[in-house]
This record gives structure tokens, C-alpha cells and sequence, in this order.
């Protein structure tokens, strides 16, 4: 065997064991049912590529849900058991695909975007940058437009207008997707271009590891020489003085050399406790943009073009309601709810509708929900049907109140925990068979009557906002 074949099979024989230890890792922290939905097809392609892995699925849909859950996850623990590991494919290959065409087909495949090790000086540095996070597909409105063209303005060809450009807002808010939208845009625009995108952590990382293999040289020449450096989460280096030391150099020289820079946290500069003045004072000279938490109709509007990227996926208009009404925090959760009803559905070939989602988000759903009171319920049908609070516990029985009464019993039984008795309680003392038929002829409404759908939708989307 020659040297080169020898070196071959031991790279393959490493590959392999960590796949075993990767894989026992995932079936014990992601739970039986889990790892055999999702992981466990996971099948490691033979490849000829010393610094890739690649990792096979049957179906394009369960492709893109590992990648996106666990993508970044398996890039970190191949690199962390095998050395010289850069990146890991996950593509679909069908059970009758031949090896041969595995291999044929691996060329084309989209990588996880993960952060790569660091090359040789000599080499181009191109990060994968992930095809789902370009420009069209950033849902934009007045929290985040700002940040947008300044980040399409940094990403055209010729003199950059500014730089750096300071990207901050809350975890899940499009940062990520900003950075990869730029590196794709400027390589369109400059196909010559070298590019470097890593974490703050990862900087940390590889100076460290240059600092003890005394080679710093080499790592400070690879990130002074790029067109554009990308540096993600710089929150992560507050209290590193040595790692803080050397990124102000780092950015001076980019900087300095009209270069472009791109840097992202998670608050702005000047609240950035741990991170020397004189760094944030390089910011201060560039354009710092803020993306702010997305509101109840940029929510929305995700969740519609998250859904058109999905055209055999039915989802009823009150269940898109429903996420967007409760799943605040970031964008990553609530894309990743919808990923995860999307799938379960199809797993169980189970419509989806509001039993349906409650059964399979009930936890996140209820973790997030706001607490609504029947007061406040009546209170809301009121103002909404132009009513007395009163007249919705009188004994009127006109459809002019009873229609609205019969809407606001429905959304007490479905947004608080009351029961059916202590529901006619609060309605003049009624029964709570009267309850029961209050919330069967909305339901049935709600099928036949646009205005009774309009109008829960609307009071949904207030009381639960």
C-alpha cells in the first residue's frame, strides 16, 4: 500500500469511529423517539475529500430539518475528533442511489455552514455560506430595514460606502442570516474575493492554538490579507484581554487597508461591558444598525414565506395565528415551531389544525402564553362589538348581544382554564350546557361565517398579542 493510500485509510478508519461516538452521543441526548425520526437514517458516505464529511438522508425534507437542528452540532464534533476536518455535507441520496453516484452527486450538494479550521495562508478562504440566508429571503419591515441595506450596501462591488459595519439585536433575530446574505452577495459581486467568517469564539480559538504552535504569523496574515472579515457574536471575547488585544489589530489593519468588516452582538458597542473603549470606539467610526424584536406582523409575514417555501403544506390560517400570536421571543423559535409541526404532521399523516398543534407544541405554546383573565375577555368583546360589559351577562337574548356573548364564552373556554360551570358563572349565572353550545356553534361558525372568523381571529390575535 502506498503512503498515500495508507494515510487514506486511516482518515477513513477516524472518520468512522466518530461517527460511531457522534451517533451514541445524539440517541442519548436526544431521546429515543427523536434520534429514530430524524437521526438515525443518517448514513456516513464513503468520500475521497480529507477535510469533508458527508453525511447522507432519504428525503430533502428530513435533509433540511437536520441541518438546520443539529448541522452546526455535527460540524463541531467531527472537527473536535478528527483533525483537519473543515466541513460536514448532509445531502439526500435516495436507498437506490449507487455509491458511484453518491460520489458524482457530493460536488453539488449544499454544505452546513459551520465554522471551517483555518486554512493555509495560500488558500482562498470561502466559507459555505448557506443558500437559505440571502437578501430576497429576509423578510423585511421597519425593526430590521435599516440593518438590511446596510448590509446590501457593504455587500456591492467597489469602495465600500463604510466599514465596519455593527450588526446587534437578541438571539434569533437575523444576524446570522444578514452575515451569510452578505458573504453570498459580495463573492456574486467580486468572484475573486477571499472571505472570513468565524465567531468570536472561534478567533479566541485559533489565536490561542497559534499562540502555542508559536505560528501567530500565519493567523494574523490570513485575517489581514481578506477582502471582507465576518466576526460573529463579539460579546464573547468581553473579558479576553490577550484575544482583545490582538482583534484590535486585527481590525485596525482591515480597516486601515479599506477592506470590509462585519461584526455582530448581541447589544450595541457601547454596552458591551468587558470590551476595551478604544475597540468600540472603531465601531463608533463605522455604521452600527440595530435589529429590534420582530412584531406580531413581521411574524406573520415569516411564517408566510416560511410556509411558500413548503407548497404541498396546508396550515390553516388560525393555527399561523396562533404562532405568531405567542411565539415572541426570536425568529429561530418560531420558524423552528413551524418546522417541527410541519413534520410531525407528516410523520403521523395528521391534518393539521388547532388540536393538532396544541397536542404537538402544547409545551412551548404554554410556556409562552399569556395569562387572560375572563374580565379581560369580556372587555375585548365588548370594545370589538361596541357592547356594555354588562349586556354579555344580562339576560338579553337579542342576536346582537347573544352572538357576541356566544364568541366571548368560546374564547374563554379556549384561552383560560376555567371550568365549564365557572365559565356560566361569569356570564349571569348560566349553565354550563349553555357554555357547551356557546362554543360548539362558534366553532361550526367559524366554518360558514366570515365575519365570525374575522372577528375570533382579530380578538385572538389581541388577547393573546
Amino acid at each position: 500500500m502506498t503512503i498515500a493510500g495508507a494515510f487514506e485509510a486511516t482518515r477513513t478508519s477516524d472518520v468512522s469511529r466518530a461517527w460511531s461516538r457522534i451517533r451514541s452521543g445524539l440517541r442519548d441526548s436526544a431521546g429515543g423517539r427523536l434520534f429514530d425520526q430524524w437521526l438515525k437514517p443518517l448514513t456516513l458516505i464513503e468520500t475521497d475529500e480529507a477535510d469533508t464529511v458527508r453525511l447522507a438522508l432519504p428525503s430533502a425534507f428530513m435533509t433540511n430539518w437536520v441541518r438546520n437542528n443539529y448541522g452546526e452540532r455535527l460540524g463541531h464534533e467531527f472537527r473536535a475528533l478528527v483533525p483537519g476536518i473543515q466541513q460536514v455535507v448532509i445531502e439526500t441520496v435516495s436507498a437506490a442511489t449507487s455509491l458511484s453516484s453518491i460520489k458524482r452527486e457530493a460536488a453539488v450538494a449544499d454544505p452546513v455552514p459551520v465554522a471551517a479550521a483555518a486554512p493555509p495562508v495560500a488558500a482562498a478562504a470561502r466559507p459555505p455560506f448557506d443558500s437559505r440566508f440571502t437578501f430576497d429571503r429576509f423578510v423585511v419591515d421597519a425593526s430590521n430595514q435599516v440593518a438590511r441595506n446596510a448590509a446590501r450596501a457593504l455587500a456591492e462591488a467597489g469602495t465600500p460606502r463604510f466599514t465596519p459595519l455593527f450588526l446587534h439585536g437578541g438571539t434569533g433575530m437575523g444576524k446570522t442570516h444578514l452575515m451569510h446574505a452578505i458573504g453570498a452577495a459580495f463573492l456574486a459581486a467580486e468572484p475573486g474575493a477571499s472571505i472570513i467568517m468565524m465567531s468570536a469564539e472561534r478567533f479566541m480559538f485559533e489565536f490561542v492554538q497559534a499562540m502555542r504552535s508559536r505560528d501567530t504569523f500565519s493567523f494574523k496574515a490570513r485575517l489581514r490579507s481578506t477582502d471582507l472579515l465576518m466576526i460573529d457574536d463579539l460579546q464573547f471575547i468581553a473579558g479576553k484581554d490577550a484575544t482583545q488585544e490582538e482583534f484590535f489589530h486585527t481590525i485596525n489593519e482591515v480597516m486601515a487597508a479599506g477592506k470590509r468588516l462585519v461584526v455582530t452582538a448581541d447589544r450595541a458597542p457601547q454596552s458591551l461591558d468587558g470590551v476595551e473603549a478604544r475597540i468600540v470606539s472603531r465601531f463608533a467610526s463605522g455604521f452600527v444598525a440595530d435589529i429590534k424584536p420582530a412584531d406580531l406582523s413581521l411574524r406573520r409575514a415569516i411564517l408566510d414565506r416560511k410556509l411558500a417555501e413548503m407548497p404541498d403544506v396546508q396550515v390553516p390560517e388560525d393555527v399561523l395565528d396562533l404562532l405568531a400570536a405567542r411565539l415572541t421571543n426570536n425568529i429561530r423559535e418560531l420558524e423552528g415551531a413551524l418546522n417541527r409541526l410541519v413534520a410531525y404532521a407528516q410523520l403521523t399523516d395528521v391534518a393539521i389544525d388547532l388540536d393538532f398543534t396544541h397536542a404537538t407544541l402544547g409545551e412551548l405554546l404554554r410556556g409562552v402564553q399569556k395569562r387572560v383573565t375572563i374580565d379581560e375577555i369580556q372587555r375585548a368583546v365588548s370594545t370589538y362589538f361596541d357592547l356594555k360589559p354588562i349586556e354579555l351577562v344580562s339576560a338579553r337574548r337579542a342576536r346582537v348581544v347573544a352572538r357576541p356573548r356566544q364568541i366571548a364564552m368560546y374564547l374563554a373556554k379556549r384561552l383560560t382554564t376555567r371550568s365549564l360551570p365557572e365559565i356560566g358563572r361569569k356570564f349571569g349565572g348560566r349553565d354550563h350546557s349553555t357554555v357547551i353550545h356557546a362554543v360548539r356553534r362558534i366553532e361550526e361558525l367559524r366554518d360558514t361565517d366570515g365575519d365570525v372568523d374575522i372577528a375570533v381571529r382579530r380578538l385572538l390575535r389581541d388577547l393573546e398579542g
